[in-house]
Formats: C-alpha cells, sequence, structure tokens
C-alpha cells in the first residue's frame, strides 16, 4: 500500500489528484487548473525528469497562462531545477528545443483546441517525447502524496530550494530558423497563401517563416488574443480560411489549433484536406522519393477506411494505433515508420523529429506542391475519396461510466447490432475523449444511409443509459 511521503509545498491534492489524458492535464481554469494544481506539478516533474539539464517551458496565448507559468516554475525552482521560460510559442517549439540543447525536458502550457477558459499542462521527456506512463504515474502520485512507484531518474528527496529561472525568447527564434531550414531550400515565391493563426501560438512565427520563404499571404486571426483563441477560427472552425481562400483566389490555405502542434488545409477550390488526405499525398511523395520504408503509414483507428483501402491498393501497409500522437509516435518508433498521425491534422514526419507540428506540416505540403509546379487542388485530385463518416459528441459527466462504456449491456448490444448489419461495409468506434468530458461515438459505412441511421441511435442510446441517474 502506497505510503504518505513528505510533501513540500503543503497539502497533496488527495486520492482524486490529477490525471493525465491522451495530451497531459487539461481542464477548466479555476476549478480543474489551478495555480496550486500547477505548482504542484512543477515540483513533482522536477523530481521526476532526469537531474542534468534545464527545463523549458512555454505557453499559448491564454490569459492564464503567464500564471500557470508562474506557478510551474516556482515549483520546479523548488525542486531545484534550472527553468527556461521560451514564453509564446508552438507546442513543437519545446520537445524540438529538447533535443536541439539536451534539456531535461520541458512543459508547455496550453489546453490545444478547447476555448479560451480552458488550460493544460504537457510534459515532455528528456528525448522530446511525451512523458512514459511510469513517470507520469510518479508525478500523479506526488499530487495524492503517495510514492506510488517513482521514476528511476527522479532526484533525492528533499525541499531544495536552489534553482533558478530564466527569459529566453530567442529560443523561439531558433525554432523559427528551424523550420526555414526544414524545407531544404524550398521556396514559395509568388504562392498565394492563406493562414489562419486562431489567435494562438502560432502567432508566435507562422506568418514571418512563410514570408521568409516568400510566400502571398493573406492572414486571418493573426494577433495572439488568448480570449479569442480558438473561437469561430482554426483548424475547428474552417468556414472564415475556406472563405478567404476562395475569395483571394489562394492556392492554399492552412488553419492551426490553439498551440499549433496540428493544422487542416483548404484547396483552392475549397475543399477541406484533413490529417488522412495529407498522410496519403505527402506519403505518396515520399514513397516516389523512396523515402518511405516498406510504403508503411502510421494512423489512428479514426482515419477512414477510404484512406486505407486506397493506400493499400498502392501497395501500402495502413497501421493503425489508439487515439493519441503518443501511440502514434511509439508505432514508427517500433516499425521504423517515415510518417504518422491522425486525421485531427496532427502529422509525425521521422525525418522532422518526431513532433506534431502544424506549422512545418504546412511548410512541406507547400513547398513539395509549389516546387513540382501543380496546386493543392491538383493534388487533391490524385487522392481518396473518403467513406462517409459522422462522429457524435455525448457529453458524459461521470468519468467512471465514460470510460467504462463497454460495460452498459445495451449500449454494447446496439454497437454489435450496428455492425452485424453493415456485415463488413461498415464500423463503429465508441471511445472516451481523453482531454473532455465526452464519449465520441463514430459510423463509418460505405453507404451515407447507414451512417446517419446508427449514428443518431447509438449517440441516443449512449446518452440515455450512461446519464441515467
Amino acid at each position: 500500500m502506497p505510503q504518505p511521503v513528505h510533501h513540500p509545498l503543503g497539502t497533496p491534492l488527495g486520492a482524486a489528484g490529477a490525471r493525465f489524458g491522451t495530451d497531459g492535464i487539461r481542464g477548466r481554469v479555476g476549478t480543474t487548473i489551478t495555480p496550486a494544481l500547477a505548482l504542484q506539478v512543477g515540483y513533482w516533474c522536477g523530481r521526476v525528469l532526469p537531474v542534468d539539464g534545464p527545463v523549458l517551458i512555454g505557453t499559448d496565448s491564454r490569459t492564464s497562462g503567464p500564471m500557470l507559468v508562474a506557478a510551474l516554475t516556482a515549483g520546479l525552482t523548488a525542486a531545484g531545477r534550472e527553468v527556461w521560460q521560451l514564453g509564446l510559442c508552438p507546442t513543437p517549439a519545446v520537445p524540438g528545443t529538447i533535443r536541439r540543447l539536451g534539456a531535461a525536458g520541458g512543459l508547455m502550457v496550453s489546453a490545444s483546441h478547447n476555448p479560451p477558459h480552458d488550460n493544460g499542462i504537457k510534459v515532455f521527456g528528456s528525448k522530446g517525447a511525451k512523458l512514459a506512463r511510469p513517470q507520469q504515474e510518479a508525478i500523479e502520485a506526488g499530487l495524492r502524496g503517495t510514492e506510488g512507484g517513482s521514476a528511476p531518474e527522479a532526484a533525492e528527496d528533499g525541499f531544495h530550494g536552489g534553482g533558478t529561472s530564466h527569459v529566453r525568447p530567442d529560443l523561439v527564434d531558433d525554432y523559427a530558423d528551424a523550420l526555414v531550414a526544414s524545407v531544404g531550400g524550398g521556396r514559395l515565391e509568388g504562392c498565394p497563401i492563406v493562414l489562419d493563426l486562431c489567435h494562438g501560438s502560432a502567432t508566435a512565427c507562422g506568418e514571418a517563416v512563410f514570408r521568409r520563404l516568400g510566400a502571398w499571404l493573406t492572414v486571418l486571426h493573426g494577433d495572439p488574443d488568448g480570449s479569442r483563441i480558438n473561437q469561430g477560427c482554426g483548424s475547428t472552425h474552417l468556414e472564415p480560411l475556406r472563405r478567404a481562400v476562395l475569395a483571394q483566389g489562394a492556392s492554399m490555405g492552412f488553419a492551426f489549433d490553439g498551440d499549433a502542434d496540428r493544422m487542416l488545409a483548404v484547396d483552392g477550390r475549397g475543399r477541406i484536406v484533413d490529417g488522412d488526405q495529407i498522410l496519403f499525398l505527402w506519403g505518396s511523395a515520399l514513397r516516389d522519393a523512396g523515402q518511405l520504408p516498406d510504403q508503411r503509414i502510421v494512423a489512428t483507428v479514426m482515419s477512414n477506411l477510404g484512406f486505407e483501402r486506397a493506400w493499400q491498393e498502392r501497395g501500402g501497409v495502413l497501421e493503425r494505433t489508439p487515439v493519441g500522437d503518443q501511440y502514434v509516435h511509439a508505432a514508427m518508433e517500433a516499425t521504423g515508420a517515415a510518417l504518422g498521425g491522425e486525421q485531427s491534422g496532427h502529422i509525425l514526419s521521422a525525418r522532422h523529429g518526431m513532433s506534431g507540428d502544424g506549422l512545418l506540416t504546412a511548410l512541406q505540403v507547400a513547398t513539395l506542391i509549389h516546387g513540382g509546379g501543380g496546386s493543392l487542388a491538383d493534388w487533391m485530385d490524385t487522392s481518396f475519396t473518403p467513406w462517409p463518416q459522422k462522429l457524435v459528441n455525448i457529453t458524459v459527466p461521470d468519468r467512471e461510466r465514460r470510460s467504462g462504456w463497454q460495460t452498459c449491456a445495451p449500449l454494447r448490444m446496439e454497437v454489435e447490432r450496428a455492425e452485424a448489419a453493415m456485415a463488413g461495409r461498415g464500423r463503429v468506434l465508441v471511445r472516451a475523449s481523453g482531454t473532455e468530458p465526452l464519449l465520441r461515438v463514430m459510423v463509418e459505412a460505405a453507404e451515407m444511409e447507414q451512417v446517419e441511421h446508427w449514428a443518431g441511435l447509438l449517440a441516443a442510446c449512449a446518452d440515455r443509459h450512461l446519464n441515467a441517474g
């Protein structure tokens, strides 16, 4: 049984503590995410991360960001760590800088695509990857006030109090330089492009790197405004980008989420280019260049069946993982895959450091297209036809009911009935969100009528039985 331990920063958070979801710790500021939590997360990260090297902290534009950065910094310095604050930056700037400088790890203060009143903390290890589960459990145990199996690289017990903090915005400039270098001399001279920077992290350097490569830009939502981040803009609201691309006669447009680790695009005809399309098109270019080992792409269970069938018809291998870029990352490392990602626009390239990076993906796609003398619309004409797919989100506040939905016999039986009715011509995916109090029900089939029918029935069944009583 875990034993109580000395807790130098005050009362532990208790049995509930805070849990890492698929993308760190995230929730409403003032309730789930508080300065007290950030202080203790900082301290226990300082205890668990390797002892050599600084710990980096970046943030998106949310108004709660400076408060949480200050609390994390206090916790880390209380653990005796040296902290380098990057300030406003895309999430991938943190793991990229960790790898370039050999830092001990890093934290990103962001709630990604969530609304302005939310915030979160993402933690990266010394290799720039999301923190491994044993290290997450060690931090969670510290927050609860129990030993709970600390990571082997944890620092010694006790209050240190000798850490220091430094402000290092120059490291974001280094990240921007690395983005420009990633295209290997490719240029965008005279290419009309629209960027939707979402009032978030992409405003730190997104416009600058595209202009350095010669693009003719139209910029939407280009000022860092934490009160408007993700509000009717960015990768979760593509209509403003689509309208601007059509109005400007642009070759293409790119929209980013709040922390710029993912990107979705629009072609010159106003068609949406999601993560599956990006994987198919970029993967085809890598395959043609002999840079795609085993013609393998790693995707998640959310990726479209049309994508899978089309890639297999080209002789490719599509390997699926659970939802979450950390699972894609792990599968890419295990198989030696060069490319992987999610339908939502998180794309990972082994050649470019294996971090989901929306700006890097946009630059790669733009320079590939412009360098080939074509357009994104031409590229899309050679892509696959997606199967009809519908995702319904059902709010289920009870965490146990949401995570354990398989124990709900009526819902499980309805899923089995849907799969039997589609008889291999469709599928159902039900999963609990790792970042929000939602149960996600996705239905995909060759015929839209089947999709609409079963998505409606399953969503109603989930709401009726999981929220009962």
